[in-house]
């Protein structure tokens, strides 16, 4: 959902705030997601990507303002490194928004939960990070949990339009989690130098240009219902993106980051009621595991972190 990674709490933590922040967070991504996928018949989604982060932008900068770090947030030693991360992350996001038109809100939700768990496993390869057993059984188990989600849409027993059709949502949302994943190792290596607001910037602004890629691809002229609809959703999006940082700076990213997983309720509430689509067992059942795989890395690193910091107490003379 998000579009940078956490960055540590500030000190005096105000850890309900935070929750309620992330929480509040989740929902205008959800709510982000359905206003796509209600245009999805009609709109194209290199289209949808344009709106979604064309108008986040005016929220972002009015944040910067009036927390007066649009100068410094607009400052980057490393614009090659945003291109990069903007283009492995608009692929991301308009795989994402092309599945909506295939697959049930519910449904993509969960399959993007594969994309921190790709995480782990890129930042072993590509960053050197040390991946221990206990990390790669809970990437393991929520590897399953997908694959449980998937099965009822790959089966070659199975035939006709419809399932070829969700076989290719399912084929888009696994790409856009590949591609999330990817983004996110991207935004390892930028935090290292670039302030987060830098980072949230120049990811709309690399993924409006991008977008306009596929203006030749058949973007359409929306419905004054449809343009509306596309306009909130950018507008949700960046706002969205505000909370989302804003709560990490009031609470531990450990605390914070476990309640990602309320957008399944979301997602189930708002399918339900506005798509009309009735969640399965076994979509149920595989996102529980992928819910529960992503709660164990969260919980294993905050023990290692807690026990990091003993050892550095200890050492302080």
């Amino acid at each position: 959902m998000s579009d940078i990674s956490p960055e540590p709490a500030l000190i005096g933590q105000r850890p309900l705030r935070g929750i309620t922040l992330k929480v509040i967070s989740v929902l205008f991504f959800i709510a982000m997601a359905a206003l796509i996928k209600a245009t999805r018949d009609h709109v194209p989604a290199g289209e949808a990507v344009f709106f979604r982060s064309f108008f986040a932008i005016p929220v972002i900068i009015v944040w910067l303002l009036w927390r007066r770090e649009l100068r410094h947030g607009l400052r980057t030693d490393n614009p090659m490194g945003h291109v990069w991360r903007g283009l492995v992350g608009t692929t991301s996001m308009g795989l994402g928004f092309a599945a909506l038109g295939y697959l049930p809100l519910p449904e993509v939700t969960a399959i993007g939960y594969a994309a921190p768990l790709l995480t782990v496993i890129f930042a072993a390869m590509f960053l050197g990070e040390q991946v221990r057993a206990f990390r790669i059984g809970a990437v393991v188990l929520g590897l399953v949990g997908v694959l449980i989600v998937l099965s009822p849409r790959l089966t070659v027993l199975q035939s006709g339009a419809a399932d070829t059709a969700a076989a290719f949502g399912v084929s888009l949302v696994l790409g856009s989690a590949v591609f999330a994943a990817l983004a996110q190792v991207f935004v390892r290596r930028l935090v290292l130098g670039e302030d987060t607001a830098t980072i949230v910037f120049y990811f709309s602004l690399t993924a409006t240009l991008l977008s306009l890629v596929t203006v030749p691809f058949g973007w359409v002229w929306p419905t004054p219902s449809e343009a509306l609809m596309l306009i909130c959703a950018g507008l949700l999006g960046g706002v969205g993106q505000i909370l989302l940082t804003s709560s990490y700076r009031e609470a531990d990213a450990s605390l914070v980051a476990p309640f990602e997983y309320v957008s399944m309720i979301f997602a189930l509430g708002i399918g339900w009621t506005v798509f009309d689509e009735v969640p399965t067992m076994t979509m149920l059942g595989g996102a529980s595991l992928v819910i529960l795989a992503g709660i164990l890395i969260i919980w294993r690193e905050r023990k290692l972190g807690i026990e990091r910091a003993k050892q550095r107490k200890a050492m302080t003379p």
